[in-house]
């Protein structure tokens, strides 16, 4: 009997390796699998190691490891305790969880790892990496989404974003078109705004982002949308001087009335407004994310051009002399037409249509043999196509000038505003090149930032409606226009005082 106990005690020892042959084979796997331990942000130590697998949780940030969590309820009871202390006032029946660049992983392992749970809550609570659920909302155009941002308050982010659409269109006009309805129809000159988008996408969704992500008011949000989220972006400020006016401020810096007073509506409510001297604005250009296209009908009363005089010579009358027999009379017509504005810029307009209201009257003039070229005719024509002005006389300090510009061809044409001689063409740094016309009749007109040297050189006669050069920004100016003046005599007028139908 006694030669069988070795014999069976083999055999349990067989059964036992047999049995647990798998799992230390297991173990070594791991083992060789882990390697070299990772390493961690935080200093933690391996203990022991353990003879069956642990599940253990890894917390990393941005991909590196931070540590290796020995009991994740006391980071609950940390998120729990922060969200109470801090975030609960302004994100209310939410809560708290770990920040968007953190990451939570279980796995196997034969580690056991020194306990550093109090030094890993230190760490999430000194970077303040956590997270709550919020308002994102993502830009996007035809390609894909190309910004995106976090508001705590959707309420803030629809008042910021109609608050910058005030930049571009009326109060009356925005409210009108969110209620799907027409703006009246133009019964008399004027111009209508028929409608106004965004012409990328905005989804709204939820999700989670860190407090320092979050636009918290309507002024924050309303800054991203007019100025993006560029970290370096320098602000712009101007100092109101003696005989500004809002209009002129714009002008100087490249914005409309309106936007002026958008931009400081802390301390602008309309573009009537008087500015006092001392007053310091913002006028900041607008890089925002978003591209907001306005649709407009305009009705403009436009003058119509006689074709050129007719002259007879008149081999009986004295030299140098002339009689007008019939006076040319500028035309009228009602234009009517479509226009395109993206983020306050004129793109272009269509004439859809228009009506003669008063034919032009072609001059017809006897002339002398010997008649002296260049007397002008005593009346004024608007020395570019499609004027509009830019900027008024007196619309900042110093400003004796109109400056027109034309709507629908920025570099256009430039025209005599009459006969006349051309007595200098020059070059200066304030107005560029520039050149004047001596009318020979107690007028002179002065063209200014031309976009190059005038064609006529000083001496030439010029007709009225001649080509002398051509629109330009040259010398100092914020974008192409003409800066036109009239003299009478020595002195300087207004040509909207009775000389251009302004």
């Amino acid at each position: 009997m006694k030669k069988w106990i070795p014999i069976a005690a083999a055999l349990v020892l067989s059964a036992l390796i047999a049995g647990l042959w798998p799992a230390l084979s297991r173990a070594n796997q791991v083992v060789q699998a882990e390697g070299k331990v990772e390493e961690s942000l935080l200093p933690q130590q391996i203990e022991t190691l353990s003879a069956q697998p642990l599940t253990v949780k890894k917390i990393y940030n941005a991909g590196k490891l931070v540590g290796v969590v020995s009991d994740y309820a006391k980071i609950e009871a940390l998120l729990d305790e922060v969200y109470h202390s801090v975030y609960e006032t302004d994100f209310p029946n939410t809560r708290l969880e770990l920040g968007e660049d953190l990451i939570v992983t279980e796995e196997l392992s034969y580690y056991r790892y020194e306990n550093i749970d109090e030094a890993l809550c230190a760490y999430l609570r000194e970077g303040d990496l956590f997270s709550v659920e919020t308002n994102r909302i993502d830009f996007s155009d035809e390609n894909d989404v190309y910004a995106t941002i976090y508001v705590k308050n959707l309420q803030d982010f629809y008042d910021a974003r109609d608050q910058y659409l005030l930049n571009f269109v009326s109060k009356e006009t925005l409210d009108t078109v969110r209620m799907g309805q027409s703006t009246p129809e133009l019964k008399t000159y004027g111009t209508r705004e028929v409608s106004i988008d965004v012409l990328e996408k905005m989804t709204v969704t939820t999700d989670r982002a860190s407090s320092s992500n979050i636009l918290k008011d309507k002024q924050e949000i309303l800054h991203y949308l007019s100025y993006g989220a560029e970290p370096n972006l320098e602000m712009k400020y101007y100092t109101v001087v003696e005989g500004d006016m809002i209009d002129g401020v714009g002008t100087k810096n490249g914005l409309s009335a309106q936007q002026v007073v958008s931009i400081n509506s802390d301390q602008l409510e309309s573009v009537d407004q008087l500015i006092q001297p001392g007053m310091v604005l913002n006028v900041t250009n607008f890089q925002s994310p978003i591209t907001v296209r306005v649709t407009k009908e305009r009705v403009a009363k436009e003058e119509v051009y006689p074709e050129d005089p007719i002259y007879k010579e008149d081999p009986n009358m004295k030299e140098g002399s002339y009689v007008t027999d019939i006076s040319a009379q500028n035309g009228s017509r009602n234009a009517f037409y479509e226009e395109v504005w993206i983020n306050g810029e004129n793109t272009g307009g269509t004439l859809v249509s228009s009506i003669i209201t008063r034919q032009p009257i072609r001059e017809e003039t006897r002339v002398g043999t010997k008649v002296i070229p260049g007397v002008g005719t005593g009346t004024f024509r608007w020395p570019v196509d499609n004027p509009s002005i830019t900027c008024r006389w007196g619309c900042y300090a110093g400003h004796q000038a109109i400056d027109i510009k034309n709507s629908y061809n920025r570099y256009g044409n430039l025209y005599a505003a009459d006969r006349g001689t051309v007595v200098e063409a020059s070059y200066s740094s304030i107005n560029g090149y520039y050149q004047i016309i001596d009318h020979n009749n107690g007028y002179k007109t002065y063209y200014g930032h031309m976009n190059r040297p005038a064609f006529n050189k000083v001496g030439q006669n010029v007709e009225k409606g001649e080509i002398i050069g051509q629109i330009g920004m040259t010398g100092r100016a914020t974008g192409p226009h003409v800066h036109f003046f009239i003299y009478e005599g020595s002195r300087r007028r207004n040509p909207c005082d009775g000389f251009l139908p302004c």
